[in-house]
């Protein structure tokens, strides 16, 4: 091998670990030392470190038990962010248990974890906001292994021994068999706030009453003065649209960030897609990084299953609908009315509770949400409308695969190029 092609071989070979060290930060900002993608992140930390504060304004900060990537959304009112399956009780129980376990031993135990929660729960203060946590109600317990298990996927968190679904059915016996037994990463755990600034020097200093304004005040940034410093804030607002939403609206943007795209539109994109390995799409409405390989999605489709299917189908009809009339809302009934339809052609092939009278209507609901998380339809008063996203997607003819048949392989995603 000349010495030329073995020099392209290695910046081919850098290029790709800079990309799956960028790729798997994006999707676990809090990586633990022990995922597999921590050594490339280490090994490439000055470029990751200058081309995510260059591009993005986000820090990265590499220790020797994790990398933490302060990812700050730019959008702090979009819903569907966060913790899968998580409300409001299980992210004040999950700030609960990083309070006990920042005061605990190197390990642990689920049951004595539970004792502490519930000392820390008896708190006055709790009583006045109305909240009570007692580990009596079996869903309180599920919340509990909730919040341990989501613990455990970002490293704060590893089991040594025992079941947490054994400890659900037994919780508030003695029994050590139901018993879980964890090692404490307390390093990890002090870089899980992503805030710019601390809750409590918040509430001594501004003291915001309403959500939206805590939120905006937790994640506020300095902003350099002159016209500089304001292009460059724009530019980081819409870089992070762009690797953390599946698409981007210019009817979304405020008045600086639509500047800003009038000129550097491409360039950004050019640059976001090199070095993420994304594919840059660019429309009149707005434009997209679509992740062909789909590991940057938390909601994909096609997937699995008969919500999943519903929602294809629930897809194509919205998308019909709007062609024929892009301001069309549709209802939450006629959606139903719909999904009754279609148990006639598909319902073989959905579970059994799905075919059953009146389930369309949660049918219909859940497929509105997961188009919505994907922005493809929005919320009007009365029902649903398509965006503009939607009318590039529509069902292709269906082969129904035999039992036992080898599978075909899925569509990305719903803004695949091909």
């Amino acid at each position: 091998m000349s010495v030329d092609r073995l020099a392209d071989v290695l910046v081919h070979q850098r290029d790709e670990e800079r990309e799956r060290a960028l790729r798997a930060l994006l999707m676990q900002p809090l990586l633990p030392s022990s995922d597999p993608a921590y050594a490339l992140v280490r090994r490439h930390t000055e470029y990751l470190r200058d081309w995510l504060a260059r591009e993005c304004g986000w820090p990265l900060l590499i220790e020797r038990d994790a990398a933490r990537l302060y990812k700050r959304p730019a959008d702090t009112a979009d819903a569907t962010r966060g913790a899968p399956d998580f409300g409001r009780a299980r992210y004040l129980l999950l700030c609960l248990v990083c309070a006990v376990l920042e005061r605990s031993d190197p390990q642990i135990t689920l049951r004595a974890l539970s004792e502490r929660l519930l000392e820390a729960a008896a708190d006055p203060a709790f009583a006045v906001a109305g909240y009570a946590f007692t580990l009596e109600p079996l869903h309180e317990r599920r919340d509990l292994v909730a919040v341990c298990r989501f613990l455990l996927e970002i490293g704060v968190l590893s089991r040594v021994a025992g079941d947490e679904d054994a400890w659900v059915g037994r919780g508030t016996s003695s029994d050590a068999e139901a018993d879980v037994l964890y090692d404490v990463h307390r390093r990890v755990l002090a870089l899980l706030p992503a805030s710019s600034r601390g809750a409590s020097l918040i509430e001594a200093t501004a003291a915001p009453h309403d959500l939206e304004a805590r939120l905006a005040a937790l994640g506020e940034e300095f902003v350099a003065e002159g016209e500089g410093g304001l292009r460059a804030a724009a530019r980081h607002r819409v870089a992070r649209r762009l690797l953390d939403d599946p698409v981007l609206y210019h009817a979304e943007l405020d008045t600086a960030e639509r500047d800003y795209l009038a000129t550097q539109r491409g360039a950004l994109a050019a640059r976001l897609a090199a070095a993420s390995g994304l594919v840059a799409e660019l429309r009149a409405e707005g434009m997209a990084l679509v992740d062909a390989d789909g590991e940057l999605s938390d909601e994909r489709l096609p997937a699995l299953g008969t919500e999943a299917h519903v929602t294809l189908l629930v897809a194509e009809r919205l998308a019909d609908a709007a062609r024929a009339d892009p301001e069309r809302v549709i209802s939450s009934r006629e959606l139903a009315a719909w999904i009754a339809e279609l148990v006639t052609t598909y319902g073989r092939y959905w579970r059994k509770a799905a075919r059953e009278s009146g389930a369309e209507l949660a049918l219909a609901e859940q497929a509105v949400e997961r188009l919505a998380r994907l922005k493809l339809v929005e919320h009007h008063a009365g029902g649903v409308r398509a965006r503009p996203a939607l009318l590039r997607y529509a069902i292709g003819t269906a082969r129904v695969r035999e039992r036992g048949e080898p599978g075909g392989t899925l569509q990305p995603n719903l803004f695949d190029l091909s």
